[in-house]
C-alpha cells in the first residue's frame, strides 16, 4: 500500500461521482423545459445508482476479472473477497491501491456512461423505462467494451488499443447508445415545429463546473496512482477543456454572428471529451490540439450532422460524447507517437499503426454499443413501454410521472 495512492485514488472516485450527482443532474436539467426538469434530473439519479448496485452485484467480476477476449469470469461476483484486509489481488494494474478501491472507482465509470444516455431520450421516456434500458445496455453494452478495452486479457487491449480514462467505453459508447435510443423511442411532441430552449442556463453552467471539476478525478485518477502520469492527466484535463471553451465560441462567432454561454458550456464538455482517452498519453501541447478539434466537431455534430440524421437526440449526447470521443480517440493514436510529444514509439509507420489501432477500436464500441441498444430498446419497449402516453407528455413529465413540479405556480 501507499498511502498517497489510496488517498488520491479515493479523492478521484468521489470526484467522479460529483460528475454523476449533481454534476450531470444539474447540467442536464438545465437543459430541459421547466416542466420536465425534475424528470431528467430524478432518471440522471435514478439511472447511476442502479448502475452502482448491478456493479457490485456482478458488473465488476465480469469485467475485470479473467475470462475471455470478450467478458470476465464470476470469481468476484458481490465482490466476493475483496472487503477482507490484506487480500492480495490478481490484476497486475494495481501497485499500491487495494483492489475493492480499484471496484469502486470504476463503478462511478459504469454509472455515469449509463447516466449520459439518459440525455438522449429525455422529455418523453418513463421513469422505470430509463431504468430497464440503463439496466439491460449495462449488461450487455458497458460490460463487453469495456472488458474488451480495459481488461488484461480484453481483445482491444491485447492488441494494443488505447484508452486511458474512458474515450471508447464512456463517451463513444454512450453516445451511440444514446442516438439508438432516442431513435426508437421517436421526436418529441412538437419536436421541428416549437421552440425546445434550456430553461436555466445558469444551472446547465453549474453543472457543466461540476462536470470540469470531477473530469479532473476522471481522468487524473486513472492513473491509479499519486505518480507524475496523474499530473500530466490534470494538465492535459484543465487545458483540453479550456480550448474547447475558445474554439465552441469563435465557430459561433463566425457562423452565428454571436457566442453564447450554451455554446462555451458544450465547448468545454467537448473538449474533456476528446482529451479524455489521451488525457495520460500525450504532451500538454497536444491537448491543446485535441480539445480544439474535438470541439469543433462536436459543434458539427449537434448542428449540421444532427439535422442530417433526423434524430431528436434531446441533449445532443451523440453529438458531443461520440463525436467528440471519436475524435479524441483517433488523435491519441497520433499523438502517442515519440515524434509528437508522446511516449510512444517514433516514425511513421508506428504513428499509423497505432492510429489505426484507434479506429478499429471505435468502430468495433460503435458497434457493440449500437446492436445492444437496439435489442434494448425492443425488449423494454415490448416490456413496458419505453415513451409516456402523449397527454402525460404535454402535461410534463414532473407532473405525470413524478407528481411534483419544480418551479409550483
Amino acid at each position: 500500500m501507499d498511502k498517497s495512492d489510496l488517498v488520491w485514488t479515493m479523492t478521484s472516485t468521489l470526484l467522479v461521482w460529483l460528475m454523476c450527482v449533481p454534476g450531470l443532474a444539474l447540467f442536464y436539467g438545465g437543459l430541459a423545459r421547466k416542466r420536465y426538469a425534475l424528470s431528467v434530473m430524478t432518471q440522471t439519479l435514478g439511472v447511476c445508482t442502479l448502475v452502482i448496485v448491478l456493479w457490485f452485484a456482478y458488473g465488476y467480476s465480469l469485467v475485470f476479472t479473467e475470462g475471455f477476449g470478450g467478458l470476465g469470469g464470476w470469481t468476484r461476483l458481490g465482490l466476493a473477497g475483496l472487503h477482507q484486509a490484506g487480500a492480495e489481488s490478481a490484476l497486475p494494474l494495481l501497485g499500491t491501491i487495494p483492489e475493492l478501491l480499484f471496484a469502486l472507482f470504476q463503478a462511478t465509470f459504469a454509472a455515469i456512461t449509463c447516466g449520459l444516455i439518459t440525455g438522449s431520450m429525455a422529455e418523453r421516456t418513463r421513469f422505470g423505462a430509463a431504468l430497464a434500458f440503463a439496466g439491460l445496455w449495462f449488461t450487455l453494452g458497458y460490460m463487453p467494451i469495456a472488458h474488451m478495452v480495459w481488461a488484461g486479457d480484453g481483445w482491444l487491449h491485447l492488441r494494443g488499443a488505447l484508452d486511458f480514462a474512458g474515450g471508447t467505453v464512456v463517451h463513444i459508447s454512450a453516445g451511440v447508445a444514446g442516438l439508438v435510443g432516442a431513435r426508437w423511442v421517436g421526436p418529441r411532441l412538437g419536436y421541428g415545429r416549437e421552440a425546445m430552449l434550456p430553461h436555466s442556463l445558469p444551472m446547465n453552467l453549474t453543472g457543466a463546473a461540476l462536470l470540469w471539476i470531477g473530469w479532473f478525478g476522471f481522468n487524473g485518477g486513472s492513473a491509479l496512482a499519486a505518480n507524475e502520469q496523474a499530473v500530466l492527466a490534470v494538465a492535459n484535463t484543465l487545458l483540453a477543456a479550456a480550448s474547447g471553451v475558445l474554439a465552441w465560441a469563435l465557430a459561433e462567432r463566425m457562423l452565428k454572428g454571436r457566442a453564447s454561454l450554451l455554446g462555451a458550456a458544450s465547448g468545454a464538455i467537448a473538449g474533456l471529451v476528446g482529451i479524455t482517452p489521451a488525457a495520460g498519453l500525450v504532451a500538454p501541447g497536444a491537448s491543446l490540439v485535441i480539445g480544439v478539434l474535438a470541439s469543433w466537431a462536436a459543434f458539427y455534430g449537434v448542428g449540421s450532422l444532427k439535422r442530417r440524421l433526423g434524430i431528436d437526440d434531446a441533449f445532443d449526447v451523440f453529438g458531443i460524447h461520440a463525436v467528440g470521443g471519436i475524435v479524441g480517440a483517433i488523435l491519441t493514436g497520433v499523438f502517442y507517437c515519440a515524434d509528437l510529444g508522446g511516449p510512444g514509439p517514433a516514425g511513421l509507420a508506428a504513428l499509423l499503426h497505432q492510429t489505426w489501432l484507434q479506429v478499429e477500436a471505435v468502430l468495433v464500441s460503435m458497434a457493440w454499443a449500437a446492436i445492444s441498444a437496439v435489442i434494448c430498446a425492443w425488449l423494454v419497449d415490448l416490456l413496458v413501454g419505453l415513451r409516456a402516453a402523449p397527454d402525460e407528455e404535454r402535461q410534463g413529465l414532473d407532473a405525470s410521472e413524478h407528481g411534483e413540479t419544480a418551479y409550483p405556480d
